[in-house]
Parts: structure tokens; sequence; C-alpha cells
């Protein structure tokens, strides 16, 4: 990519001490910053919004769950006490590699070393047309825009005299067995067992199918048979109709096609099936690998860059363990953002770095109210329990004790009264004229 015209450098203050540029402001940019507090670095975050998202739970977000905002943290007030770390909301264009130096939409930066970590987006395998009518969930703006349309969509159907319309207003589709998927599906469900006979009780609520389709054998491809097994069992206890050997080849905006032949009806349709790595321009092709991802070595400096690292789904470290790179998921994220951060520190003492070695704490699904899976370390189970570590662990997780606070009472409210308070069409979601 090219920038038509020179831009002037964006105010930062003038420093003697190496400055650290930060690209995103994810599990891993976050985590890197935290470990940099007040050390002697400048460092500035460049991210383009103005605040830090918990992504595991943008599927509540979607389905009326929470509020936007109790799972977002303002970066400024996350760094308020951090003396030596500066924010900056911006684009970034460029990266320019032979002048160390990331171009923005409101000037450049010039680094001493640059830390890429821009995350993933969603990835629909060049399927132009499901891209076109369809909608990812990897932000609070796409959560929002799929509160809107699953509302929207009630809305109509109970006003619609065409019972063909109506059919397919109210069936939805998740596309994806993932995490994401199984979880989105499973609020989706909840949503039409306990909110849609109260709000709309004019509309006959058997009419609506609730569709997951998973181009694998099995759910939850990264764990366990027995979690993918429960979570199956789960989701048809719920009323979905899981297609698993099922791939999705296009969509029209009404009907969904599969390679195996078999169609779908429905009017709205949430991809959760892919995602790939969120690179700025500039970066040297022989750096990529699959996925659009960044080739790190054991340290996660970039291959083929000098003084450029990358970190969390953006970075594929290869190893025999992990020849695929290791998952995108926010344990590896936060791992690979505390070891780079202190690698760099003791870089700039003269000592010696470590290797990234990744400790895999575990992984937990939820399926609906009261029921999950969990994987921890040789124990595999579900239900009730699992249900309750993976609140305990997503809770802590979130940044601020007002959001904590926040999220806690909107799930004991939902725990005993079966009602999601969310259910506003703040601003419509029209589709976009690009697509």
């Amino acid at each position: 990519m090219e920038v038509e015209k020179e831009i002037g450098k964006i105010r930062l203050p003038e420093t003697d001490l190496p400055r650290v540029v930060v690209i995103g402001g994810g599990f891993a940019g976050l985590t890197f910053v935290k470990k940099l507090k007040n050390k002697a670095v400048q460092v500035v975050m460049v991210d383009r919004n103005n605040f830090h998202q918990f992504q595991p739970l943008l599927y509540q977000v979607a389905t009326s769950g929470i509020v936007p905002d109790s799972i977002a943290f303002p970066f400024r007030k996350q760094f308020k006490s951090y003396k030596n770390v500066f924010f900056r909301m911006a684009n970034v264009l460029i990266i320019e590699t032979n002048k160390k130096q990331v171009i923005t939409d409101i000037g450049s930066i010039d680094y001493d070393y640059l830390i890429v970590a821009t995350g993933s987006d969603t990835n629909f395998f060049g399927l132009d047309d499901v891209q076109a009518n369809s909608l990812g969930m990897k932000s609070i703006q796409e959560a929002l825009d799929i509160r809107s349309l699953i509302l929207q969509r009630f809305e109509k159907a109970v006003v619609t005299s065409d019972d063909n319309l109506r059919d397919a207003l109210t069936n939805f589709a998740v596309i994806g067995g993932g995490p994401a998927g199984v979880e989105t599906v499973g609020a989706i469900a909840e949503f039409k067992k306990y909110i849609l006979p109260k709000d709309y009780p004019d509309l006959d609520t058997s009419m609506m199918s609730i569709y997951l389709i998973e181009s694998n054998n099995r759910l939850l491809k990264g764990m366990s048979d027995q979690s993918s097994e429960k979570s199956l069992r789960y989701l048809k206890e719920l009323g979905v109709n899981v297609h698993l050997n099922t791939r999705v080849t296009s969509y029209d905006g009404l009907i969904i096609e599969t390679k195996t032949d078999k169609e779908f009806r429905a009017k709205s349709v949430i991809w959760t099936a892919g995602v790939k790595g969120s690179v700025p321009d500039g970066i040297s092709e022989q750096s990529f690998a699959g996925g659009n991802r960044l080739l790190v070595n054991h340290y996660s400096e970039v291959k083929g860059c000098t003084n450029i690292y990358a970190i969390g789904d953006i970075a594929a470290m290869i190893s025999d363990e992990f020849p695929y790179g290791h998952p995108m998921v926010a344990q590896v994220a936060i791992q690979q953002g505390r070891l780079l951060a202190k690698n760099l520190l003791s870089q700039l003492e003269g000592k010696p770095v470590m290797k990234f070695s990744y400790n895999d704490k575990g992984s937990l699904a939820t399926i609906g109210k009261r029921k999950a899976v969990a994987d921890i370390g040789k124990f595999k189970f579900g239900g009730y329990f699992a249900w309750l570590l993976w609140s305990g662990v997503h809770l802590m997780s979130i940044s601020g004790f007002k959001n904590k606070l926040f999220v806690g009472i909107n799930w004991m409210w939902s725990y005993f009264t079966y009602d999601k308070g969310n259910r506003l069409i703040i601003r419509r979601y029209e589709k976009r004229k690009d697509k």
C-alpha cells in the first residue's frame, strides 16, 4: 500500500528511552503493556478503538444478555497511573520496516521496537455471497448489529401476513461449531424458550427453527470427545438443529446451500466458522504463514524483520507440538504478552531471554444457562459445576471492578428470572452498501 501524501508525526513526548510501539489493545497487547508499567521504556499503544473489549462475551451482547459497556474498558482509564504509556486512537495504514516507522491515518510514529498484536478478523474463506449476507462477531459493533438484527426480525415477523416470510424471519442459523458458535446458538435457543413467548405472545414460537451448521464431524474440535458429545446433547435438549459434516457453499440472504445439497431457509445467519490474522500492510510476504498470520520464532520475533515482534492471534509460532501455530485463544495471547514484556526488559538490560512455552490451563464452553463443558488437564466434565467454573473464570477476567459487578448482577438476575434486560434496538441494523 502506498501512502499518497506525506503526513506529519503524531505528537508524543520527547524521550531518550527506547520507544516501544504496540499495535492493538486486545489480550496480547494489553497484557504486554501492563507488564511495562513505569519501566525504563516509552510505550505507545495504537488501536482503532479507545477501549479494550472482552471478546469471549460478545455473544451475550449479541443475544441481549449484557450491555456492551460492561465488557469494554477505556484504555486511558487503564493507563491513568502509567507514566510511561501513551495511547493514540488511530487506524494503522502501513508499517515502514526500513524506516522503523508506523504510518497511521492521523500521522506517523517512529519506533525502536514494534509489537504487532492486531488479533484476527472473520474468515469467510472466499465465500463472497456469504460475507455479503451474513454477520461475523469479532467486535462490539458487530455484536450490536446482531442484537439489532435479531430484534428487528421479530418485529417484522409479528406484523407480516406472509407465512413463508414469517417462517424465514424467525429462523436463525449459526455457521461454525467452535466455542463462539456453540455459545451463540445456545443463547439464541434460550431466547426462544424464555423471552419470545413473553415479548411476542402473538408469534407461534414453534415455527422458529435454530440451526447450527458445522463442516467437521464434531463440535468443539479443540476440546475432548467427551465435551464434544456433551455439548451436542445439551444443544439438542435446547431444541437446536445441529448439522455436522455440512459445509456451507453459498448464502443469498434466504437460502443456505451446502456441499451435501442440504438447504436451509433463514433470513439471519451468524458466521463463526473461521478467523484469519489481521495484519497491517508493509510486512514482507516471506514473514507470513497460513491463515494470514505472521511467522515468529520462540521469542515472538517476526521472521525476516528486525525489532518487530508479533503476539496473540496474529502470531504463528510453528513447532512439532503446534504445526499450525498455537490456538487463537485468550490464554495464548496473555502468556505471550507477559513473556515478551519480560524478555524485552531482559534484552535491554543485557540479560538472557526465555523461549515461549504454552501452559494450557484448559478449555471451557457454555451451552445455555446452567450447562457448560470443561477440559482441565486430565479432567473432562460438564453440567452445572462446569457452568459455575466458566462463570467464575470469565467474571474474574473482565477488566474493571464496575464491569465485573454489572455482569455479575446481570447474570444473577437472568439466573433467577430467566429474563434478559437489554432488548433494545438502539440503532437499526442496515446492510452496508459496500457489501
